[in-house]
């Protein structure tokens, strides 16, 4: 039996357009009863928000058949086959140096589409369409590790919004959407992203400096103890998180939300919802409209991190998929590592 369909009428910028949704009565999320419908709804009421922090830029779309909890959501990068001409594409080099098409959003009934496509989680590159390779925002994200919450992200939070002022950057923070924050400050697209992500490093290990016993800049799990954790390789090409007024596949439909700094105290960041969001954005606005108004440089982050690495401090490791980096040190857990198998750059001896 065919599924149920309904033809919703989008209204862009242009023209407005039809959008055909199936299924709009599948629920998203189970727990709340929200429907597939009522994700394409909110993704109508907050377009131009959602567009001005994610739109024209390269964008991961996570997709769940059949809703949270029910399965592992995939990842599309690529426009699949059928993918409508109101949904742009641009090509971009992946780390492997593959070169291939993703998915850009610039319109309202390019969301709705991608609703359709049952996509709940939007993840958002930091450069534009109009230029892949140069990021136009430092993105760090704050991890609560086990035993560490949101009240201790905020606390680190507000001491590295001082840290990226006195480099010469202005921050923005939104909810992660779960237990974490996010801190972007806008940026000229006058580097790439291996040197803002060594921006993002320097920032993480000053920031670890004031907060040595809250904050921490370990890859690996077993050194973070009861700590935030700086996750500087979400700042690498083709890394990801959940962009601004993204719904999280997660109990609740919760939202990662743009919030104003004085909010952040007392905080309860599972209060923003696919529900309370657009209530909140026609109340109080965007806090984050004006966060490209100005852009800053990463120069004084990059003199810290030349400094850093004079003073011994050098490369952190990247993720497993990453090719081998120059300076990196070992991919091995520190617990398992043995000293012989491994030269002094970082690569494998070979030895058993």
């Amino acid at each position: 039996m065919a599924s149920e369909r309904v033809t919703l009428t989008v209204v862009d910028a242009d023209e407005e357009r039809d959008v055909v949704l199936s299924s709009p009565n599948k629920v998203v999320w189970p727990d709340l009863g929200i429907t597939k419908a009522e994700l394409a709804e909110y993704s109508q009421i907050v377009a131009p928000a959602f567009l001005a922090s994610n739109g024209n830029r390269p964008v991961s779309l996570e997709r769940f058949r059949d809703g949270v909890g029910s399965a592992e959501g995939f990842f599309s990068k690529n426009p699949p086959k059928g993918t409508p001409g109101y949904v742009d594409a641009v090509t971009v080099t992946y780390n492997s140096g593959r070169k291939h098409p993703q998915i850009v959003l610039n319109r309202t009934s390019a969301i709705v589409w991608a609703v359709q496509m049952n996509t709940i989680v939007f993840h958002p590159w930091a450069s534009l369409a109009t230029d892949v390779d140069n990021p136009v925002e430092l993105r760090i994200d704050l991890d609560p590790q086990p035993g560490t919450d949101f009240a201790d992200a905020v606390v680190a939070a507000n001491t590295l919004r001082e840290v990226l002022r006195e480099a010469g950057l202005e921050a923005f923070a939104k909810t992660s959407g779960n237990r974490g924050l996010h801190v972007f400050a806008p940026i000229a697209p006058t580097h790439e992203f291996l040197d803002v992500r060594h921006a993002v490093v320097a920032a993480g290990r000053e920031l670890e400096r004031r907060m040595p016993h809250q904050v921490t800049t370990n890859w690996w799990k077993e050194e973070r103890g009861e700590r935030i954790f700086v996750d500087f390789n979400q700042a690498n090409r083709d890394r990801t998180m959940a962009g601004a007024y993204s719904p999280r596949a997660i109990p609740g439909a919760t939202v990662s939300t743009p919030v104003h700094w004085e909010e952040l105290e007392d905080l309860d960041p599972h209060a923003f919802t696919v529900r309370s969001v657009p209530d909140r954005l026609r109340d109080i606005g965007d806090p984050w409209a004006q966060m490209h108004a100005e852009s800053g440089r990463i120069d004084t982050l990059l003199e810290w991190w030349e400094r850093d690495k004079e003073n011994g401090l050098g490369e952190l490791p990247f993720p497993p998929d990453f090719p081998k980096m120059p300076g990196e040190p070992p991919r091995v857990q520190p617990s398992k590592k043995v000293a012989a198998h491994w030269e002094a750059d970082g690569t494998a001896t070979g030895k058993k």
